[in-house]
């Protein structure tokens, strides 16, 4: 017979769709992969404008949404292309100088800034040291706002003139916060912000100076994106690109988790989604088989029947695809609107790729899922038509699964950009599902014993299960990932955030004093203690700078843009310390032991920049520090907790070694609100010390656990859709079987309360099982997600033995509803049909 063409194939399967639709049974299919896209979808979305508002609100410390730096000015057409991409543009130039007066002189940090400045957040200062602070504006030509401690140094007022280079300018306001600054608690001499337009008549910055350049950059993602892959390949060595992320360490460390825990919590809803179209697409072929037969009587051959089911497949794909992208669009919009009032007013709208990745999530499940069973259709015999007890020939389908799941692990990595995230998830399910899959099948088997002796609903209810043992452990291990991923959800919003929001304490540190003298170091520490302020120790404070390793300039050592690379390109503030400083771990080596004399003293590297470094024990550095050269060599590496806003450093010294050198000294506090008057008269008792709020970081980092919070717990409502639809699936998956087996219990006189019984028994102990295997399932992943993904110690939780109650209630429930049609069919003309 002369083959099909692809035209009437196409035809012959929309027809089929339609009609199979009105009959409703592609119903179940079509929402299960509704549920999957519109879920992914909508997390995705919330996740990509939710991480892009974080991203926003820590661009406020950055000054800008995106910084181009360098040692030299830009190039034209370095800001040629960002104006050309509709860009907003401020310029900022760097340095240090002496600022005379007739009192003195003091050298400062100088900034020198556009009118456009700041382009994110805003500047705060006072007209006169300690008075109300007003936000906004900026100092217009031959004007000067100063840091307080600039005016105690040089004995200086507002309104008095300052010589920066040979250049006049008129202290005007008091200068009290800049929003680029915010990452840098290290800054050791006091700040000047001048205008730009006075920069050339300073004569200072000249060929050779030591200048930071600055362009700042404002704009939409996708200019920014454009901006930056347009000019990144042809950055000078002096040159780097920063964003939120790089402008503080803690605001960094805060984004990097909260990703993590939004793509912990989309990627369990993906599972889900996986799951339900598994079980839909399993129904879809089975109940097919018949159709199947008789298209190959008809003389529809094996290929042409497979394409046959595989377009209508794909056209009940691509509509449910479509329509769940849409609708999981509208839900994130949605939520966006009930948490207006937590979000900044400019979210990012997150472009196509959650709706693409949404689509792309349902139709792979569909087709990788739903190849066995397909593959099972091209194989069914015509003789079925007469004989309906024979079945395809089975084939081995562990190859394509395999593919399913390595697909679907493609896409969770794609979500994620995390392969430890991916495979911790997807693994630690796998292997649960392995192992206890097996323990519930020898349990299933173990039942059969004390079947006998049971009660009649118990004998009608358990040997639905073991009837057939695999089919029932398949259907709990899919009930129990409804349960799991409840807990792991429960897990993250919970004890994940709260050991997250533990790190970050009530009384954190929220200020930063630095420049302290050693002549003051006992003083301000005393005073301290009598204004009761939980303080750090008071580390000692030496600027240098690495220049050898081994013997090699550290230039041809580090790779560009690298952390070490950023850590050789400017002083590090050096310290000693007898004591692992809180917050510090070592990984390799160990702390301080007496060193023989005539040996190199010790210094302990941070583990990141050693790794950038390519350091390792027993190295030899040489530093620059004030003029004369020290030598160390490295006794230990360690790790260190950013998010505790303890003074930290890339380098500690062995006690001994620096103490010759000019010292100054820094530590943190906590001090509670309401206490202005006190850091005040602090201020004034040590006026060379500068004292730095950082409540704006610390109210930041709250904000972005909060955000965190917040979207776990809406992602909760989607994982329960996306958890619900697998039930719904798995009960519909053995329907017509236990509609057939309910007509033939009742044409032979069982009374429709038994059923009822039987029916509650055995879902009631599907779900206690699927419940316990959750539990002990939840605890396998939380292990593999503690250790490999968060770094979080684990510990038991007790708390997962209500999972099995919660299974038997669950499941119970929905299974006597969702099977209520075997219980209602007329067993007369189901017989018939049969």
């Amino acid at each position: 017979m002369a083959r099909l063409p692809l035209f009437r194939l196409v035809s012959l399967a929309l027809r089929q769709l339609l009609r199979d639709a009105r009959a409703g049974e592609l119903r179940v299919l079509f929402f299960a992969v509704l549920v999957a896209v519109a879920a992914s979808t909508a997390i995705g979305y919330f996740g990509a404008r939710l991480n892009g508002a974080m991203v926003l609100r820590a661009t406020e410390f950055l000054g800008a949404d995106l910084v181009l730096e360098g040692s030299s000015p830009a190039r034209e057409e370095q800001i040629r292309v960002g104006r050309e991409l509709g860009l907003k543009h401020a310029q900022i130039v760097e340095f240090s100088s002496v600022v005379a007066t007739d009192n003195g002189i003091q050298l400062s940090s100088i900034k020198a800034a556009d009118d456009a400045y700041p382009l994110r957040g805003q500047l705060k200062s006072a007209a006169q040291p300690f008075a109300e602070e007003q936000q906004g504006g900026g100092p217009k030509p031959g004007e000067a706002w100063v840091e307080p401690r600039l005016l105690t140094a040089l004995d200086l007022r507002v309104g008095d003139d300052i010589d920066v280079g040979s250049k006049s300018v008129k202290i005007t306001r008091v200068l009290t916060y800049e929003p680029d600054r915010a990452g840098n608690f290290y800054s050791l001499t006091p700040r000047v912000l001048i205008n730009l337009d006075d920069l050339q008549a300073t004569g200072i910055v000249q060929p050779g100076s030591r200048v930071s350049f600055r362009e700042l950059w404002r704009g939409d993602a996708p200019a920014l994106e454009s901006y930056r892959n347009v000019i990144q390949p042809g950055l000078d060595a002096n040159q780097r690109l920063l964003d939120g992320r790089d402008g503080n360490q803690q605001i960094g460390g805060a984004l990097g988790k909260a990703e993590r825990y939004l793509n912990m919590a989309s990627l369990v809803a993906v599972l889900l989604a996986g799951v339900a179209v598994a079980l839909s697409a399993t129904r879809f072929a089975n109940r097919r088989f018949d159709a199947s037969a008789l298209l190959r009587c008809l003389g529809l051959s094996r290929r042409e029947t497979l394409w046959l089911f595989s377009l209508q497949l794909a056209m009940l794909g691509l509509l449910a695809s479509f329509t769940g992208a849409l609708l999981g669009w509208l839900a994130q919009l949605g939520l966006f609107a009930l948490l207006h009032d937590l979000l900044p007013a400019d979210l990012p709208p997150g472009g196509v790729l959650p709706a693409l990745a949404g689509m792309g999530t349902g139709l792979v499940a569909l087709a990788g899922f739903a190849l066995p069973p397909l593959a099972a259709l091209g194989r069914v015999p015509p003789l079925r038509v007469l004989r309906r007890d024979i079945l395809p020939i089975p084939a081995s389908t562990w190859t394509v699964y395999g593919a399913a799941l390595l697909a679907l692990g493609l896409i969770m990595w794609r979500m994620s950009l995390d392969l430890v995230l991916t495979f911790a998830l997807l693994g630690g399910g796998l292997i649960s599902a392995l192992i206890l899959g097996s323990v519930l099948l020898l349990g299933l088997k173990g039942l059969r014993r004390g079947l006998a002796k049971a009660s009649l609903p118990w004998r009608l209810g358990l040997g639905q299960l073991l009837r057939q043992p695999l089919a029932a452990a398949g259907q709990a291990l899919a009930f129990g990932l409804i349960l799991l991923s409840m807990a792991l959800i429960a897990l993250l919003r919970g004890e994940l955030l709260d050991t997250w929001q533990n790190q970050l304490p009530k009384d954190a540190p929220n200020y930063f004093a630095l420049n302290i003298l050693p002549a003051d170091k006992d003083a301000f520490g005393a005073h301290l203690q009598t204004l009761q302020a939980q303080a750090a120790p008071i580390y000692p404070v030496v600027p240098g700078r690495l220049i050898s390793i081994n013997g090699e300039p550290v230039q041809e050592i580090v790779t560009k843009d690298s952390s070490g690379d950023k850590a050789v390109q400017r002083d590090l503030s050096l310290t000693w310390s007898a004591n692992l400083p809180e917050g510090n771990e070592l990984t390799e080596g160990q702390w301080w032991s007496e060193q023989p004399s005539g040996e190199v003293p010790g210094v302990s590297v941070e583990a990141k920049v050693a790794e950038s470094l390519k350091l390792k024990l027993g190295d030899h550095l040489i530093f620059t520090v004030a003029g004369v050269n020290r030598e160390a060599q490295v006794t230990s590496l360690r790790t260190i907790n950013w998010d505790n806003f303890q003074p930290n450093f890339f380098m500690i010294f062995q006690p001994g070694t620096l103490q010759d050198l000019p010292t100054t000294y820094l530590t943190s506090f906590y001090l509670a609100t309401g206490h202005d008057s006190q850091i005040i008269e602090l201020s004034r008792s040590f006026p060379a010390v500068t004292i730095l709020p950082i409540d704006a970081l610390l109210d930041q980092l709250r904000s972005i656990l909060a955000q965190v919070t917040i979207a776990v717990e809406y992602v909760l409502l989607f994982v329960l859709a996306a958890g619900m639809t697998v039930l719904f699936s798995g009960l519909q998956s053995t329907l017509d079987e236990r509609i057939r087996q309910g007509a033939l219990l009742r044409a032979l006189g069982a009374e429709r309360q038994l059923l009822i019984k039987a029916r509650r028994i055995e879902f009631g102990l599907l779900g206690a099982t699927s419940g316990l295997l959750a539990a002990l399932g939840a605890e396998l992943v939380s292990l593999a997600l503690y250790r490999f993904a968060f770094d979080l110690p684990w510990h038991p939780h007790p708390w997962l033995l209500v999972l099995p109650v919660l299974g038997a209630l669950m499941v119970g429930g929905a299974g006597v509803l969702g099977t209520r049609r075997a219980l209602n069919a007329s067993p007369l003309t189901v017989l018939r049909e049969g």
